[in-house]
């Protein structure tokens, strides 16, 4: 008779909710109080020769690889350039022309959780 006096008592309790554990509570069990991740991310660098010394005027190819779409940065004399705004979930690759000569296709990795990313390229220009 206690049994069943305990578990009505017990059910009663569970269609109130007493034993819910409060929602911060089960946000936290299950790792979604993390702070949110930035939605763009910045991609610099600098256009190089095999000297490490800059190539001003090269340009800059970034390519969208989820639509195929490109822009494009001419360097100033530094040979720095710069893409901010970058998707945080879609994977881009760059690459310099300068004088007819093309450096190596980099990637930026949707799985690279940096908000900025650092990436020269170098260009045989002999």
């Amino acid at each position: 008779m206690k049994r069943a006096v305990i578990a009505a008592a017990v059910a009663a309790m569970l269609t109130l909710g007493l034993f819910a554990v409060p929602a911060p509570a089960a946000a936290q069990l299950f790792g979604r109080d993390k702070k949110a991740e930035p939605t763009t991310r910045l991609l610099l660098g600098k256009v190089l020769d095999n000297a490490d010394n800059p190539l001003p005027n090269a340009v800059v190819y970034l390519t969208n690889t989820r639509d195929r779409s490109v822009k494009t940065y001419i360097v100033g004399p530094e040979g720095t350039y710069r893409f901010p705004g970058l998707q945080a979930n879609i994977d881009y690759e760059v690459y310099a022309l300068f004088n007819k000569h093309k450096s190596h296709t980099k990637t930026v990795s949707q799985f690279d959780n940096r908000t900025q990313v650092y990436i020269d390229l170098k260009i045989d220009a002999k």
